[in-house]
């Protein structure tokens, strides 16, 4: 989602302060409260497609190597008995890439976006940068690998018939409220300018930044750094309500780039990471200066429900 780069760090931005949302206005606007609910829908298939967050049962990190994958308990990368035959390849990491060779008699398919598409193979190399990355399939399983910044090899494995995938009651949300979609001001940063972003493992990498929305929600004026992602903006963020009804670590902020060049910040739509649902994946965390001091009761709550 966010993509790392170097060397340049921006200064932190101004002590944000948001006062509690006991009293905020709900939302009137019928094209407004429909277009909302159907994004919320379309959160919800976020987790619950196939090859979703809540279809991933499995995560290993591969250095370089040869690693045995399958079932049996003598491989190195262990599947969950009956997704995978006991030994159904081997895997071979070598300067940041991983070449699949299946044992003899297995096959895979490629994942696309047209099935005539899709290409079988007993060995491959799979794609594990971070611009595109290629899921590998066969029967319930599936196999992701992912380049980390480091060199590793993230495998992960996803069932289809995952039992969390099926029975997912969807996520919980606060009730729209117009006070928390505001217009903002942006302010853009030189050009290659970064921000040290922390994630869930307490690794820190500098991602690109794209500026400073500056607004104001209930008469207090704050601003949040927010990352580019091909020119729209994304932005972490955590505030008074982490300690309560949303999850603790921090929320995700989307914000498209307008075509009209005003700005909206919109707080109905803050949604919770992955890692709210996954113990498989890792998540950033928002940087200190996107420590809101108040309560942002607007967009998704937390239940705990982690794998």
């Amino acid at each position: 989602m966010i993509a790392s780069i170097h060397h340049r760090v921006l200064a932190a931005t101004a002590t944000l302060v948001l006062l509690a949302s006991v009293h905020a206005a709900p939302v009137t606007d019928p094209a407004y409260a429909d277009d909302l609910a159907k994004w919320r829908t379309k959160a919800d298939a976020s987790l619950t497609r196939e090859r979703g967050w809540l279809s991933i049962v499995t995560r290993d990190e591969l250095g370089p190597g040869t690693y045995r994958i399958g079932s049996a308990p003598d491989n190195q990368v262990v599947l969950p008995k009956g997704l995978a035959p006991a030994h159904l390849g081997t895997i071979v990491v070598s300067d940041g890439k991983a070449r699949l060779t299946l044992a003899k008699g297995e096959k895979m398919r490629t994942v696309t976006k047209e099935p005539d598409d899709a290409e079988e193979f007993t060995a491959r190399d799979l794609v594990t940068g971070a611009s595109r990355l290629e899921w590998v399939t066969s029967g319930r399983l599936s196999l992701q690998f992912v380049k980390r910044e480091d060199g590793k090899i993230v495998v992960r494995a996803a069932d289809r018939d995952s039992p969390r995938r099926k029975t997912f009651a969807g996520r919980l949300w606060y009730e729209p409220k117009a006070d928390f979609k505001v217009p903002a001001k942006f302010v853009p940063t030189t050009q290659g300018a970064t921000i040290p972003i922390a994630n869930v493992r307490g690794e820190i990498s500098y991602e690109k930044v794209a500026g400073t929305l500056e607004f104001a929600v209930n008469g207090q004026k704050m601003s949040l750094d927010a990352l580019d992602d091909d020119g729209n903006l994304f932005i972490i963020f955590r505030d008074g309500t982490s300690n309560s009804t949303t999850y603790p670590p921090g929320r995700f902020l989307f914000i498209e780039k307008p075509k009209d060049g005003t700005w909206v910040v919109d707080f109905n739509k803050a949604y919770n990471p992955p890692c709210a649902f996954s113990a498989y994946t890792t998540c950033p965390l928002p940087p200190p200066q996107n420590w809101l001091k108040g309560e942002v009761s607007a967009g998704e709550k937390y239940a705990g429900r982690k794998s």
